[in-house]
């Protein structure tokens, strides 16, 4: 897929209310399953800001469907679980079902996606396929589904996060079944990443080295680093003049051979959108959008043997082994 990375948000005179929707948090998981015997890519995109809380959910070539995870207005609506019935035609004849159970999740602070107390799964034919979550008894007691195989967590080949702030980004991600907390903070000319409140890479003289890769190791594993914030650099941000409004950073914490760039879909897709909108209308020559973010995605993949990609096609490598992982974070300044 031919991925575009702008370079920052408009300053113009609508970037404050523009501003009210961005998203405090938006991440996307790309997770290999199958579907009716087929191999695919299920692609979740947990999106909040502070006036919507949703989940997308994609499966390219099949379905694309979209749940409010909002509190109801009203005290007569008191849950938010449900079912949606989609039919595929396009190849052989398919029911596809969705059910889902938020009532009583668990949000860590700032976080989009769910920790604990909700079930997502998905459905074929009357088949279970696909199951995230820890109330499968409430799940099977409401549905009556069949499970088609032994039912284990879903393999997450990647995780695509957007964080906001202005000198401290913070993710969690689990590495090879491991979770763990991820921190980059930026102060002035030094990068510096944290695993778990523990610092294990600083980078000094980021006006020279805004762009580089170090193997570090997180949780005893080794994860290979990547990082590029060129777009801080350019738009001054170190300087605390950042021209720009909202740059952003772009890192890479790649396991093994790493994972599949899932595509952009559903509020990811309009922000990105958005962004290079804004840029169009409002940047000159000396500020026109850097492929800064290109480059380094493209540093990652080459420097894998498996041609990593995004998962435009259902049936693309889904049987493989590929054990690798990749986190890959959009880290936003807000001045």
């Amino acid at each position: 897929m031919n991925m575009v990375f702008p370079a920052c948000f408009s300053h113009s005179n609508t970037l404050s209310s523009a501003t009210n929707h961005l998203p405090q948090n938006l991440t996307t998981c790309i997770y290999q399953t199958q579907f009716c015997n087929s191999p695919t890519y299920l692609t979740l995109t947990w999106s909040k800001n502070m006036f919507s809380h949703s989940l997308t959910i994609y499966a390219s070539d099949s379905f694309s469907f979209t749940i409010s995870l909002n509190p109801p207005t009203f005290s007569f609506l008191k849950t938010r679980h449900g079912s949606k019935s989609i039919y595929l035609t396009h190849h052989h004849y398919q029911r596809i079902k969705l059910y889902w159970d938020f009532t009583r999740a668990q949000f860590p602070h700032n976080s989009a996606e769910p920790e604990s107390c909700f079930y997502l799964a998905v459905s074929c034919n009357a088949r279970l396929e696909f199951f995230l979550g820890d109330l499968y008894t409430e799940l099977t007691r409401r549905s009556g589904l069949i499970m088609t195989r032994q039912m284990t967590e879903p393999t997450l080949l990647s995780r695509r996060e957007h964080v906001f702030g202005r000198k401290n980004y913070v993710s969690r991600a689990k590495f090879l079944g491991s979770k763990h907390e991820i921190a980059i903070e930026c102060n002035g000319d030094v990068l510096a990443v944290k695993v778990d409140g523990e610092v294990t890479l600083v980078v000094k003289r980021l006006a020279w080295k805004f762009r580089g890769n170090e193997r570090i190791f997180v949780g005893g594993i080794e994860v290979e680093f990547y990082w590029d914030v060129f777009n801080w650099v350019d738009s001054n941000s170190f300087n605390g003049n950042n021209m720009n409004g909202h740059a952003h950073g772009v890192f890479i914490f790649q396991v093994g051979d790493g994972g599949v760039w899932p595509e952009m879909v559903g509020p990811e897709k309009r922000l990105m959108r958005k962004s290079m909108s804004s840029m169009e209308h409002t940047s000159t020559p000396a500020m026109s959008p850097s492929p800064s973010c290109v480059s380094v995605l493209q540093w990652a993949e080459e420097s894998s043997d498996c041609g990593r990609s995004s998962c435009s096609s259902s049936t693309k490598s889904g049987g493989s082994n590929n054990a690798g992982f990749s986190l890959l974070l959009y880290a936003w300044r807000r001045d």
